[in-house]
């Protein structure tokens, strides 16, 4: 193996060696360019690997394709000894020189201890130790999502760690909640305020200061007094609050469904307003985020026409592969996943007469399109109300991916709950939920609100806290 020849920098921490994992591929297959001057080294068997994935329409195949992409473009036209060598990668970022990416072949020297190849995740221990040979001075890190490799890595004296550059909050608990409470009165903690009347609604012009110091557009105010506002404009020095009464707020009507608590009111003004694109909706199960976002898209689609149909998907671990062969059409395949959707339609209509007359009326009436997220790339929905269920199973890529397809007159609602993600290597702080979340927290027309306790049942309450 060659020594990589890098150019002369101001940098005077030399650059490391950064072995990625194949299921970082899978997350982020733009992950090559996200580690500046350092050297990225994808070893043999994690190609061979995104080979085996790439077939397929699921998720993870589209992702396996758009990475072997991404490795050809600066792979393709290079020789076999400048791959050895590392060939550069391109990089926004000119103050250093550019990091490079080789392949890593299998070797074998008799003075190394490997790991039995029968699995995968030997092989590249092995080939990283051998790596550790050849460069004895140079730190040699692995990357990967899978946190028993890491354990395994650092049981055979390998530094690992996990892909953090598409984490944009380290700690669960600095994620927005899109609203501030206050102890007793908001306004004993402001000194100035200048309130104006515009066309039938009161503005509230503060400091950015203080309390309001870290707002973000579209995040609600509340205190224990009653007060509420929406935070609707923010600049580098003033704050303007909307004014909102919170007796109107909990009347509020979404297909006769009614706000329980003021955080459920406060996400159906997010909804129901044409002027939010994005409205992300969090919280444990059972707190409502389903049949809020389904009321909503019904009015919005039935009654007041602002959308031409609604658009239903979810994220579900097995459905990628399995729904090709389920018999019948796609919103037929799609159905039993998206069981969550009808059985709030059911909830909305429990108290009518004849209940499954009524959702069946509403299925009907409604432009309500099952849809599969295989079959969602590349499409673009213009003046459609698209509704992600399970959104918490999706990755950054994922998501992006999807928040995309919507057009021109388009809305985007996201359900999730963070605690419980069902999709390997992401937790938390991965989740594409929260990295859209935390992305979108300064856009103009966006909004998230996490729900608070379990309005479903006393019963789901009760498990909710002590289970």
């Amino acid at each position: 193996m060659g020594e990589t020849q890098l150019a002369v920098t101001s940098n005077p921490n030399p650059p490391i060696r950064y072995v990625l994992d194949t299921n970082v591929l899978v997350h982020d297959p733009t992950a090559l360019h996200k580690f500046e001057e350092h050297n990225v080294i994808i070893p043999m068997t994690v190609l061979e690997e995104l080979d085996k994935l790439k077939n397929g329409r699921n998720t993870t195949a589209a992702d396996c394709r758009q990475a072997i992409r991404e490795l050809d473009k600066i792979l393709g036209h290079a020789l076999p000894e400048e791959i050895e060598q590392g060939v550069p990668i391109p990089r926004a970022n000119t103050n250093y020189p550019p990091g490079r990416l080789s392949v890593l072949m299998p070797q074998q020297l008799d003075n190394i201890t490997l790991l039995p190849t029968h699995l995968n995740d030997n092989k590249i221990l092995n080939d990283i130790n051998l790596l550790r040979h050849y460069y004895p001075d140079q730190r040699v890190v692995l990357v990967t999502k899978d946190i028993n490799l890491r354990l395994k890595a650092r049981g055979c004296g390998i530094e690992a760690e996990d892909y953090h550059s598409d984490q944009s909050v380290k700690d669960i608990e600095q994620l927005s909640k899109g609203f501030i409470e206050f102890n007793g009165s908001f306004w004993d903690l402001v000194d100035n305020v200048d309130s104006v009347q515009d066309m039938g609604q009161t503005l509230h012009h503060l400091a950015k200061a203080g309390p309001l110091k870290d707002v973000y557009c579209n995040q609600f105010i509340l205190d224990e007094m009653g007060f509420v506002a929406r935070v609707v404009t923010v600049s580098d020095e003033q704050v303007i609050l909307l004014h909102l009464d919170q007796h109107h707020l909990m009347e509020t009507e979404a297909w006769g469904l009614k706000p329980q608590d003021i955080y459920q009111a406060c996400a159906l003004n997010l909804l129901l307003d044409p002027d939010i694109h994005l409205v992300n909706l969090t919280g444990s199960a059972g707190s409502g985020k389903t049949i809020l976002a389904l009321a909503a898209a019904i009015e919005m689609t039935m009654a007041t026409k602002m959308y031409r149909r609604i658009i239903a998907t979810r994220s579900t671990q097995g459905l990628d592969e399995d729904i090709g062969f389920l018999p019948g059409t796609e919103a037929e395949k799609m159905e039993p996943w998206l069981g969550a959707i009808t059985d709030n339609l059911e909830a909305l209509h429990c108290d009518d007469e004849d209940c499954s007359g009524s959702v069946d009326y509403v299925l009907n009436k409604v432009p309500l399109h099952f849809k599969s997220l295989n079959y969602i790339r590349g499409r673009s929905f213009q003046h459609s109300l698209i509704i992600i269920d399970e959104s918490q199973n999706l990755t950054p890529h994922q998501i992006k991916t999807i928040v995309t397809r919507a057009g021109n007159g388009s809305k985007v609602i996201c359900l999730g709950n963070l605690a419980q993600i069902d999709t390997p290597y992401l937790n938390a702080t991965s989740s594409g939920l929260t990295y859209l979340t935390e992305r979108f927290k300064n856009f103009e027309y966006g909004g998230n609100i996490q729900l608070q306790g379990v309005p479903r049942s006393a019963l789901a309450e009760f498990a909710e806290a002590n289970l």
